[in-house]
């Protein structure tokens, strides 16, 4: 048995493990209440195992079946919203067979067992796999087939999702190019008449991603490694600037034509309604919670004689402006030194010009460098969010001059209101250029939906907390 059928074995026990472990730390849990016999009743218990056996069977078999969470890899957040969404099916699963077999049952033990069984099961799958990888039997082997720029940027998109385990062994590129390697990956040349007498790889274990945008190219490929008996290999099409999230894909009998249905979810009103209460409960709920520390930094700031919060004009939603409120982190003056420093040095000023930012920025104070490093600087515009001038996740709020540097990505930006957070600020924050930070709000209009709002919510806890690419 190789290390690829163990790793799918491996899996499954840990998915088993986990529905048995919930009902384990239930029972354990409430066995220290004095009255444990209320709870789960002895002559019962073991009916529920049986019925909790059944469906942790059902539910296995549609995430091995149905999903192919064992056999294909998929990126973490987009499987875990299919982990929930199939637990909350087999909850309702589960809770018709108790009524219907009319088994007594605490709802307590059965409240804290699938209470559990939301935690344990993606974080037991991502610990099983991380390990996997640490020891090699989830990792594997990778090439990748495209032109120079498409192998590139499928190669960094590859890297950022280390929770696929692809390990990426050769680039095989199309068109010409001056390395011999990219971050340290051979690069073949694809007019090499034996690919496989290069790569020293087995070709039924190895992943192929063809990244091509020719189309005879394309087929090229498919036939060759169809004939080479290779069984994974997957086609990343051209579909720049297509939104892809929540798109559906059909094709058309005996033609060669895929078409993709494209869902605007901000366009629903139901969608908007859904966000706009997820920002005013988030709001409150962060202000409660943070109101003693706003309290204290508004007198630590306030101490040098400025005021404690600003507001400075940002181009909200439609393009209409509002003043959008943060703890100042910069000396009174501010205005005076960066027309100064500007005035005296080429670079800085090159750098200004460029994204709006300085890296060692003077104005800045003590107190202001370790606000901004920590993002506490924005939070006054929780305030912005309550008012509805501001949104918890969205693009990052801009001043009037910047909207030339978005071009034809404006029409998007125009579309929602900006946010406290967004995907440019877990994807680097102040270390992404400029036309990234572009890419990145065009692409979060375009693909919005609550899931990747709690996805980047929490990404931002993660980029906060260890400060990555923060000045």
């Amino acid at each position: 048995m190789n290390k690829v059928t163990l790793s799918k074995i491996l899996l499954v026990c840990t998915d088993f493990i986990s529905f048995f472990f919930s009902l384990f730390i239930a029972l354990f849990w409430l066995s220290y209440f004095n009255n444990s016999h209320v709870y789960f009743p002895v002559d019962q218990v073991n009916n529920y195992i049986i019925i909790h056996l059944v469906t942790s069977f059902m539910c296995i078999m549609w995430f091995g079946t149905r999903l192919r969470h064992y056999t294909y890899r998929k990126p973490f957040w987009f499987e875990l919203k299919e982990i929930i969404r199939t637990l909350l099916i087999f909850f309702v699963i589960e809770l018709s067979i108790i009524a219907l077999s009319k088994v007594y049952l605490s709802r307590i033990l059965w409240g804290l067992t699938w209470g559990m069984l939301f935690i344990l099961v993606p974080l037991l799958r991502v610990y099983v796999k991380k390990g996997l990888i640490v020891l090699g039997w989830y990792k594997k082997n990778t090439v990748i087939i495209g032109t120079g720029k498409n192998v590139k940027e499928v190669y960094n998109a590859l890297n950022s999702e280390s929770y696929l385990g692809f390990d990426i062994r050769y680039f095989v590129v199309s068109d010409s190019i001056q390395k011999d390697n990219i971050d340290g990956v051979t690069i073949i040349s694809a007019t090499e008449l034996d690919l496989f007498s290069f790569l020293d790889i087995n070709n039924l274990d190895t992943q192929f991603i063809l990244a091509l945008d020719d189309e005879h190219a394309l087929d090229f490929w498919l036939r060759y490694l169809a004939t080479h008996k290779c069984r994974s290999v997957s086609v990343i099409p051209n579909m720049r600037g297509i939104p892809l999230y929540g798109t559906d894909m059909s094709f058309l009998f005996s033609h060669e034509l895929l078409l993709l249905r494209i869902d605007n979810n901000l366009a629903k009103p139901s969608s908007r309604i859904l966000k706009r209460m997820m920002d005013i409960l988030g709001a409150l709920g962060i202000i409660i919670v943070l109101f003693p520390l706003f309290v204290l930094l508004y007198f630590m700031i306030k101490s040098d004689g400025g005021d404690a919060i600003y507001s400075h004009p940002r181009v909200g939603r439609n393009g209409k402006e509002f003043k959008c409120l943060k703890f100042r982190s910069m000396v009174v003056n501010s205005k005076e030194v960066l027309e100064q420093l500007l005035a005296t040095d080429s670079e800085a000023k090159a750098e200004w010009d460029k994204d709006f930012k300085l890296k060692n920025d003077p104005r800045i104070t003590r107190v202001g460098r370790f606000i901004r490093r920590t993002s506490i600087d924005e939070l006054p515009q929780l305030f912005n969010v309550l008012k509805g001038e501001m949104s918890l996740v969205g693009p990052r709020p801009i001043i009037s001059d910047e909207l030339e540097r978005y071009k034809e990505n404006v029409d998007y930006y125009l579309m929602v209101k900006p946010g406290m957070t967004g995907l440019w600020q877990v994807s680097g924050r102040n270390d992404v250029d400029y036309d990234t930070r572009v890419y990145f709000d065009a692409w979060y209009v375009k693909n919005w939906s609550v899931w990747n709002d709690i996805a980047i919510l929490f990404k931002t806890i993660k980029a906060v907390c260890h400060r990555s690419g923060a000045y």
